[in-house]
């Protein structure tokens, strides 16, 4: 069908003027992001949209002339199109004790997460932070997420429930954990399990709604709940899973004594089952040469968590190594052990983890690893992560005069990476100009959820 065709289809037609950016799979380090094939830009582009998809994207003057006299257009021109981001790691209980302090990654679960997640069995409480982490991931320019809800079946239904009425492509999962935490979070290996299956019988493929096996994380999983969850990921194929692996020396430690006999970490899930497709593994900081082969064969996926690594002291991802095993990861906030929502100060920290390895993470990669590289990671190419036609129109608008010393860097940028990089390092939440989910505006900056009149033009120039 030729972009013209597709336009006189039944649904109406919106379009958006401004800089256009996706990839198209990952840059190459050896190119500049103007000669990379993988890079799609368009200083002056259009983005066509109809019923919550990209019907076409490329350059103004190309595309303008298939637009009909009645078709609405937005005009953004001064500022940057690309797809929302998708974060692969979060904790929405933990909305609350982001920035609670402590000295290593285990007694900050017991002091913070344990008792913040207990408060998940009141269903209104449940509600209520799922609107407000909802709010943030779209102030933030976040589209998409995988997310940890708590053990209560109720703090899975009020995500979906939320999610849903945003119309978002969202996934998410209740945590398994049948020992070494309170009572009172405690479920045990055949309720995990069976609560699990009902939850994903009832939400995975509803709407734009998909889901997660989600044991928590080794230690608090008995090796019974481990092989239970690994016989649903071997009779749900289609379903995501999540967990966390290799964050701390200390959880290390921990693990080694809980299950001796294993050959490392990684080792344990590896034996029950749950290296495959669509897992995402938090962390992967401690894996070694053998433990980042068995990512790769299985297609497992490392979420990389910079500013929560950073402030829990956790340690730095090893970029170059995972690089050269050809294992996929991605970027990740994982508030509230991150320390933001926003993904621009989560490529921030990834970069700077970069420089102390001896590693150059460039923007373009930064962007595609929160972007389409994400999207791949979890089996939605094609789906989410582009503004190529056929895609969900999940897309946000960048400002790069958000600020008055981005607006200044910005303005002596004499590339797209240098455009890029000054995004990544000076920008945050005030960059977001506005969050369009399925074609819907969802957050604009000046006039929440509703984009401004005087961005609409009437006449097609």
């Amino acid at each position: 069908m030729t972009i013209a065709s597709s336009l006189k289809q039944d649904a109406p037609h919106v379009a958006y003027r401004a800089g256009l950016l996706y990839f198209t799979g990952r840059p190459s380090t050896a190119l500049s992001a103007e000669e990379d094939p993988n890079v799609i830009y368009h200083a002056d582009g259009l983005l066509i949209v109809a019923d919550g998809k990209i019907v076409a994207s490329g350059d103004y003057r190309s595309l303008v002339s298939s637009l009909s006299s009645e078709t609405v257009v937005h005009d953004w021109r001064g500022k940057l199109i690309m797809p929302g981001f998708i974060d692969t790691h979060i904790h929405y209980p933990q909305s609350d004790i982001i920035a609670s302090p402590a000295p290593d990654l285990l007694p900050w679960l017991n002091t913070y997460t344990f008792p913040t997640e207990g408060k998940f069995s009141d269903p209104e409480h449940a509600a209520e932070v799922s609107e407000f982490f909802i709010d943030e991931l779209l102030s933030n320019g976040t589209t998409s997420a995988m997310v940890y809800c708590t053990s209560h079946k109720n703090s899975v239904n009020a995500f979906f429930t939320e999610s849903s009425k945003r119309n978002l492509r969202m996934i998410a999962g209740k945590v398994m954990m049948d020992r070494n935490c309170p009572d009172f979070l405690k479920d045990t290996a055949i309720d995990g399990a069976k609560d699990s299956e009902e939850l994903l019988q009832q939400w995975h493929g509803k709407g734009r709604q998909l889901y997660a096996l989600t044991p928590r994380f080794a230690p608090t999983s008995t090796p019974e709940q481990l092989g239970a969850c690994g016989e649903l990921a071997k009779a749900y194929p289609e379903v995501y899973l999540q967990t966390h692996v290799a964050e701390s020396k200390a959880e290390l430690k921990w693990v080694s004594e809980l299950f001796p006999g294993y050959r490392s970490y990684l080792d344990i899930y590896d034996q029950y089952g749950l290296l495959r497709p669509r897992s995402m593994y938090g962390h992967c900081i401690w894996l070694d040469e053998t433990d980042r082969g068995r990512m790769r064969d299985t297609q497992s996926v490392a979420a990389h968590c910079p500013t929560s690594n950073l402030f829990l002291g956790s340690g730095l991802f090893d970029f170059a190594a995972a690089d050269e095993s050809q294992m996929l990861y991605t970027v990740a906030t994982d508030v509230g052990g991150g320390s933001s929502f926003s993904m621009l100060r989560t490529m921030d920290e990834a970069h700077k983890i970069g420089r102390l390895n001896a590693y150059h993470l460039d923007a373009k990669n930064m962007f595609y690893l929160s972007t389409a590289g994400a999207a791949k990671a979890l089996d939605l190419e094609g789906t989410i992560g582009s503004l190529a036609a056929g895609t969900e129109a999940d897309f946000i608008v960048l400002d790069p005069n958000a600020t008055p010393l981005l607006a200044r860097r910005t303005a002596s940028a004499n590339s797209l990476e240098e455009l890029l990089f000054a995004f990544a390092l000076l920008g945050d939440d005030r960059s977001i100009q506005a969050t369009y989910g399925a074609g819907v505006c969802l957050h604009d900056r000046d006039d929440t959820r509703k984009a401004p009149e005087s961005d609409i033009v009437l006449t097609i120039q």
